[in-house]
C-alpha cells in the first residue's frame, strides 16, 4: 500500500468518509456554514465518518482564537465530527509526498513570484486563482533525475501537456479542464518548509481515506489539479460535491471580510441555529 496512506493512523474503514476543512484565519461566515452543513448532512445520511481538518498552514494569518471559534460555532450550529486533524503537525507526511514527486520527475525547483508563493498556502478562489505559469524555471524532463530534494527551495508540479482532466461532480455535473490552458505548473512547496494547499489537501484526503469531498464551486479547478497530484502519487481519487456559492446583496461571494454574516455575529444577534440554517 502507498506509504502516504499507511503512515497515518486511520479510523475504522467505513463506506463513507467526509471532512470539514476550515482555515483559522477569520470567523466562519454563512457561506462556510452552508457548505459544512451539507458535508455534515451527507456524512450523516450515509452513517459515515466525518473529520474536522484544521487547515492552519498559513502561520502569518492562522490564530488559535479563530480555531476555537470555528469549533464553537460549528457545534452551536449542530455539526459534530468524529476526529480532528491539525495540518501544522503533519509536515513530515507532506515532505514524503514531495520527495516522491521529485523522485518521479513530477516536481522541480522554482525561484519565481513571491506573491504567487504566498497565495499557494491558501485554498484558491475565483478572484485569486494562481495564474498560468510561464515555465521559466521548468527543466527538461531528462534533467529531473539529477534534481536534489532540498526542502528549503520552492517547488512546482510538472503538469502533463495536451491532456484533459475530466470528472463528474455530484452537484455541478460533468467537468473538464485542460492543463496548460486552464492552469499551468502549480506550486506545491514553499521554501519556508510548508506545502501548498493543493499538496496538503491531496495527502490528507488520502491519509484519512476520504471518499467524498464537499466544498465550494470556486474550487472546481483545484479539483483538476488535485486529481493530477493523486495520479502522480498513486493515491485514490474521491468523489466531489461542489456546492453553489453564497453571495451578498450585491452579488459578491461571501468572504471572511463579511463580518455581519459571520456565524459569531449571527449568534450574538440572537438568531437560533434553526434560524441560521433556514438562510441556507
Amino acid at each position: 500500500m502507498n506509504p502516504l496512506i499507511t503512515k497515518n493512523q486511520q479510523l475504522t474503514t467505513t463506506p463513507y468518509t467526509g471532512r470539514l476543512a476550515p482555515s483559522p484565519t477569520g470567523l466562519l461566515h454563512l457561506g462556510h456554514a452552508r457548505t459544512f452543513w451539507i458535508a455534515y448532512e451527507r456524512a450523516r445520511q450515509q452513517n459515515g465518518v466525518l473529520y474536522l481538518r484544521n487547515e492552519d498552514l498559513d502561520a502569518r494569518r492562522s490564530r488559535a482564537d479563530f480555531a476555537d471559534a470555528m469549533r464553537e460555532d460549528l457545534r452551536w450550529l449542530g455539526i459534530t465530527w468524529d476526529a480532528e486533524l491539525q495540518q501544522s503537525t503533519r509536515i513530515p507526511l507532506y515532505r514524503e509526498a514531495l520527495k516522491q514527486l521529485l523522485a518521479t520527475g513530477y516536481a522541480y525547483p522554482c525561484t519565481c513570484s513571491r506573491r504567487d508563493l504566498a497565495l499557494s498556502a491558501l485554498a484558491p478562489h475565483e478572484d485569486d486563482d494562481e495564474p498560468v505559469y510561464n515555465n521559466r524555471c521548468r527543466p527538461p524532463l531528462s534533467e529531473a533525475s539529477i534534481l536534489n530534494s532540498d526542502l528549503s527551495l520552492n517547488y512546482r508540479f510538472r503538469i502533463p501537456t495536451n491532456d484533459r482532466v475530466s470528472f463528474t461532480d455530484l452537484n455541478a455535473g460533468p467537468q473538464f479542464f485542460v492543463p496548460g490552458t486552464d492552469f499551468g505548473d502549480f506550486l506545491i512547496w514553499r521554501k519556508d518548509g510548508l506545502p501548498s494547499y493543493q499538496l496538503a489537501c491531496v495527502v490528507d484526503d488520502a491519509a484519512t481515506n476520504v471518499t467524498e469531498v464537499v466544498r465550494g464551486r470556486d474550487l472546481l479547478k483545484s479539483t483538476a489539479r488535485q486529481i493530477l497530484l493523486q495520479r502522480a502519487l498513486g493515491l485514490p481519487t474521491p468523489q466531489y460535491f461542489h456546492c453553489d456559492l453564497m453571495r451578498d446583496d450585491a452579488g459578491v461571494r461571501l468572504a471572511k471580510r463579511h463580518d455581519a454574516l459571520s456565524l459569531r455575529a449571527l449568534r450574538e444577534s440572537g438568531l437560533t441555529p434553526e434560524q441560521v440554517r433556514a438562510k441556507f
